[in-house]
């Protein structure tokens, strides 16, 4: 289990584009918000996505990147982030290895029903991968607003 204080697991995956990218490179000048969602386009990860989206100036004014996560091919997350406009890279997790490393590939309940999902989850790092604060099983609504107030918290700002 993942804890505050303690490294970041750093990956290497793919971006929208195919590219390969590694964790250590898409750090702000401060540190990086990854988030992880279940799939593009459906409305939680839409209202999620846009949020961040809306509000990634602000976070790169504190300086930190953004970065979402999920099961989806590359070709989806282009798809996703051209509908949405989105200003920030979309990783594809589709071996489930990145999911699995940051503890997020869990049991959940949808409908009645058992199954193995991601569990929307975020983490703020610093510019070094360690870990300042862990937000699981998160609500959309008002959860970038969260991160910023706990970043301002961090910054003494």
């Amino acid at each position: 289990m993942l804890e505050v204080g303690k490294k970041a697991p750093n990956f290497t995956s793919v971006n929208q584009n195919g590219e390969k990218v590694k964790l250590a490179d898409l750090t702000g000048k401060n540190g990086v918000v990854v988030y992880f969602y279940p799939r593009d386009m459906t409305p939680g990860c839409t209202t999620e996505a846009c949020d961040f989206r809306d509000n990634f100036s602000r976070l790169k004014k504190f300086g930190f990147n953004v970065v979402g996560i999920s099961k989806d091919n590359p070709k989806s997350h282009t798809k996703f982030i051209e509908k949405q406009e989105l200003n920030f890279d979309l990783i594809s997790d589709e071996s489930g290895e990145i999911c699995e490393a940051y503890g997020v590939w869990r049991e959940k309940v949808f409908m009645g029903r058992k199954g193995m999902g991601i569990v929307r989850s975020t983490f703020l790092l610093d510019n070094s991968l360690k870990i300042k604060k862990i937000y699981d099983s998160v609500k959309v609504k008002g959860h970038v607003e969260e991160i910023i107030k706990d970043i301002q918290e961090i910054q003494g700002k």
